[in-house]
């Protein structure tokens, strides 16, 4: 277990792992899709903090690695013949953006804390999924496993960084944060996605 996994406040649901090795197709768009939006995040946040020079590089080259992710799934898909579909925010992105601040000092911080959120939940699902996904997805969600534990710990540190630059206790922020992240990842949703929640019919 890795300290992205002590940092989820729920782990995700039995019921999520069965279906989405059940639905690898749109389990894969998805994913896709997460990619795609993980590097222009770290590219807004680029653009929106221009000037601390270390954390435009640490994000730039985060922001790099997440297209190469999208390019290895993009090529995953097309070994297995799914086509790519651009799809709408699903209720755990939607649901996280509500609870952020609105105004600086504290909107970089929550930022940077969702990011790491994500990171962990991702980094999480992708150790689930890999010893019941088929070789080479299997390989393939193991690498990513790892490479999503980097940049939690690359989120994390950015906002403990900036929380002491600042004199700010980030833990009660860390712990709404968490809170409304883990009700998301665990509760009944009626839509499959690579973050949602418990599958509503499993649950009924």
């Amino acid at each position: 277990m890795s300290e992205s996994d002590g940092f989820l406040l729920a782990q995700t649901p039995a019921s999520w792992v069965e279906l989405a090795v059940q639905r690898i197709p749109e389990l894969l768009v998805d994913h896709a899709n997460c990619e795609k939006k993980a590097a222009s995040t770290a590219l807004a946040l680029m653009f929106a903090y221009p000037e601390d020079r270390a954390f435009g590089t640490t994000l730039s080259r985060l922001a790099r690695e997440e297209l190469r992710h999208f390019e290895q799934v993009q090529r995953v898909m097309e070994s297995l013949g799914v086509r790519f579909v651009r799809q709408r925010p699903g209720r755990y992105a939607s649901g996280l953006r509500r609870v952020l601040g609105t105004s600086e000092p504290g909107r970089q911080l929550d930022l940077l804390i969702t990011g790491a959120l994500i990171e962990a939940r991702s980094c999480e699902r992708f150790r689930l999924l890999a010893p019941w996904l088929p070789p080479p997805l299997a390989e393939f969600y193991a690498q990513l496993e790892r490479s999503e534990a980097r940049h939690f710990e690359q989120y994390l540190g950015l906002a403990r960084d900036l929380a002491r630059q600042r004199g700010v206790d980030l833990e009660p922020r860390i712990r709404t944060l968490a809170e409304r992240e883990a009700e998301l990842a665990t509760a009944p949703d009626a839509e499959f996605r690579f973050h949602s929640g418990a599958p509503l019919e499993a649950v009924a």
